[in-house]
């Protein structure tokens, strides 16, 4: 035993502490006495592994584990770990056997498994994962189990799993499993554990191991025919990355799942399995469905089965609902409601679409059914916003049915949306909650929008053209809500604040708002005029579109806001803030800015005239933009007699000229007939309301440009003195 004094090992570093407290354990007590008593190396070595073998017996308690510690300290395994020279005849991995053993033991202690001597131990215990050896030594096993021992304290620690990440220990663990060595099983167990607790950071630290892992998972599972596949679907949920799923574990994936799924089950076995197929619909949309006939009767087979679930779960009265496999339900009908409004390269056709619709109509009916008896005590429960989002989702898209029930429904959407908006923290926090309960217990998954209001908007938008729902929500307070929604969204887009990191929701559901207002204008203008939240709201609107109309990448917005505040000038006209004030002047000539260069002279080979074209940036978005340029041409054109102020200021701006100049440049045939007539109207109003207006008109061969394009209403206006 020579060679192991070169390591320092000696008796006298335990010596103390053995003189304490008698031991309970007269076994241990007998060994921590020779331990103490060891007059050389190889007397200690025994004593040691004595030490051991009492400790694997189990038969300590907590106290005694602490007395164990304070006798041998972490000198011992400390030097145990990292010798590199055994004693004659002892292979190289018995004493790092012990040490392991004798840090398994102080790991039982929480607080010892937080200790820095062990933390800093983590990247050596983690190359004993994947060490070579005959996987037949006990001492080899027994040092593996004791490794994974010492791991599982830690990640059970608070900041335990952030050590071990940065440790390596993922990477060795995904290495381990992936080798089906001994303790393969811990490795797995362990990995799903840290991947619960942070998997943001593992996949950071470890994304090509873990999609290691992932590929044999998915090919598992795909091949499995016995009860373990039920098993790989509860696991297989945390082991889908944040970034692209690969495409060869997504194949395994929708097999395995087309297997299970197209068989008769119980719930037990079934509902794992929607679980991982809502998972993969929330990760992946539709994109993890293959093509053609097979898939198209996987997809119409997950909605009818997630419909069913819905139905059975929301329908019957008293019935514990399993929130957690409702939830992922859901998902799965958000997704079979994305397909059947699909136009292009859809997975179902057409008449599966119509049946799917029917059956989801039923489901949504249970949905509608189930909210109907919430009340005020669970309105903050994260099902209830669950349930809130696929009805939010439904209702986009579809409102001709069910009317009745969602007109009844109305003022609790209504109220429901108040509420979280007024607390708006704790919409986010349920948001969060309700992406957990989709997919497991224990692990977040994508995120979903953090307030009750934007999953409504959609509908809400369709609900507003029609009469009976507009004056329920009108009744119930909507428009002010959504007054001050937009305002508190719109602050998120204002200067100071870095719109690059906006979530795309924040943008759309402001568009969406203006559709609502819109709505409103347009069907309810005693509203708009009566109600002091408008007023708020156009003062936002002027304030906002001169910066906006500037900034690149939002011009569909832009198009929105100034569409909807031309709109809301022709109703709010006598308003001390419309008259000639810096704000007003600056809203309008921002408007004239967006409506003055949509279009352009454009040369056309072959052709001595150029033909009108849209401008580059008008280009990628002018079929959803053209209804709102109409509509703002219009508008302007009815603002135009009410505001004395705003010809002359068109003239400054020279749109009036520059309009007739490029109408002059570019051939008449190719100008559709109505753009000319919303040029037409702009330019005959400006006409009227202002000699210097008609005199700068007929400089620019106004007249002359009215009988090419037959204005008859301009050459008439222009004529006049």
């Amino acid at each position: 035993m020579g060679r192991l004094g070169k390591a320092g090992i000696m008796a006298s570093d335990c010596e103390p502490a053995l003189n304490q407290a008698e031991s309970r354990n007269p076994t241990l007590e007998r060994y921590l006495g020779a331990l103490r008593e060891a007059k050389n190396d190889s007397e200690q070595f025994a004593a040691l592994l004595l030490v051991t073998k009492a400790v694997k017996a189990g038969d300590i308690d907590a106290k005694t584990r602490r007395r164990i510690f304070d006798a041998v300290g972490f000198t011992f395994p400390n030097r145990l770990l990292t010798t590199k020279e055994a004693p004659d005849g002892c292979p190289d991995h018995v004493l790092r056997a012990l040490g392991v053993a004798l840090l398994a033991c102080f790991c039982s202690d929480p607080e010892l498994a937080a200790h820095p001597q062990v933390l800093n131990k983590i990247p050596i215990l983690s190359t004993f994962l994947t060490a070579r050896g005959d996987p037949d030594d006990a001492a080899r096993r027994s040092m593996v189990d004791d490794t994974y021992q010492c791991l599982t304290a830690v990640a059970g620690t608070p900041r335990g799993p952030r050590h071990l990440i940065a440790g390596g220990t993922v990477s060795a663990l995904c290495q381990a499993y992936l080798g089906h060595g001994y303790g393969f099983d811990q490795a797995l167990a362990l990995l799903v554990g840290l991947l619960a607790a942070a998997e943001t950071q593992c996949w950071k630290e470890a994304e090509p191991d873990l999609l290691a892992v992932l590929r044999g998972l998915s090919e598992d599972f795909q091949k499995a025919e016995d009860a373990s596949k039920f098993e790989l679907c509860q696991l297989l949920p945390l082991f889908l990355p944040p970034t692209t799923v690969p495409s060869e574990c997504l194949r395994d994936l929708q097999a395995g799942l087309a297997r299970i799924l197209g068989s008769k089950l119980s719930s037990w076995q079934r509902n794992p399995a929607l679980k991982l197929a809502a998972r993969l619909a929330h990760a992946c949309g539709s994109d993890w469905i293959p093509a053609g006939s097979s898939g198209s009767k996987f997809l119409a087979l997950l909605v009818n089965l997630a419909c069913v679930e819905v139905r059975l779960a929301l329908e019957e009265t008293g019935t514990e609902v399993k929130e957690d496999v409702v939830t992922a339900c859901y998902a799965l009908m958000e997704l079979g409601i994305q397909e059947c409004t699909r136009c292009e390269q859809s997975l179902l056709k057409e008449p599966q679409k119509v049946q799917l619709v029917s059956i989801m109509k039923e489901a949504i009916g249970a949905v509608i059914h189930y909210l109907q008896q919430v009340g005020p005590e669970k309105q903050k429960e994260p099902f209830v916003f669950a349930s809130v989002r696929i009805l939010g989702a439904w209702l986009a898209e579809e409102t001709s049915s069910l009317r009745k029930e969602v007109c009844q429904l109305l003022p609790f959407l209504v109220r429901y949306a108040k509420t979280l908006y007024e607390e708006a923290e704790e919409a986010n926090d349920l948001s969060q909650q309700v992406a957990t309960l989709a997919i497991s217990p224990t692990t977040p998954g994508p995120t979903w929008p953090g307030d009750a209001l934007r999953l409504l908007l959609p509908g809400w938008c369709h609900l507003t053209v029609e009469d009976g729902p507009r004056e329920i929500l009108i009744k119930e307070g909507a428009p002010s809500l959504l007054c001050k929604y937009f305002l508190q969204q719109w602050e998120l887009t204002s200067p100071g604040h870095d719109t690059s990191v906006l979530p795309d929701s924040v943008e759309i559901g402001l568009q969406t708002c203006c559709h609502i207002f819109l709505n409103l204008v347009v069907t309810a203008p005693g509203l708009i005029k009566r109600d002091a939240c408008f007023t708020s709201l156009m003062n936002t609107l002027m304030a906002s579109l001169p910066s906006l109309v500037q900034q690149q990448g939002r011009l569909l917005l832009a198009a929105n806001v100034a569409t909807l505040g031309l709109l809301m000038a022709r109703l709010l006209s006598t308003s001390p803030a419309l008259q000639g004030t810096p704000a007003s002047r600056g809203f309008f000539a921002a408007a004239i800015l967006f409506l003055s260069q949509s279009h352009v002279a454009r040369a056309t080979p072959g052709s001595e005239q150029a033909v009108l074209a849209l401008s580059p940036d008008y280009e990628g978005v002018w079929a959803d933009l053209q209804e709102l340029w109409f509509l703002g041409m219009q508008a302007f054109t009815g603002c135009v007699p009410l505001l004395p102020w705003l010809a002359p200021a068109a003239l400054r701006s020279r749109w009036p000229q520059e309009l007739l100049q490029l109408l002059g440049s570019v051939s008449p045939n190719s100008v559709k007939p109505e753009m000319v007539a919303a040029y037409q109207g702009v330019l005959v109003e400006l006409a009227r309301a202002n000699r210097l207006c008609r005199e700068a008109m007929r400089l620019q061969a106004g007249e002359e440009t009215a009988s090419h394009y037959r204005m008859a209403a301009l050459e008439q206006c222009l004529a006049e003195p």
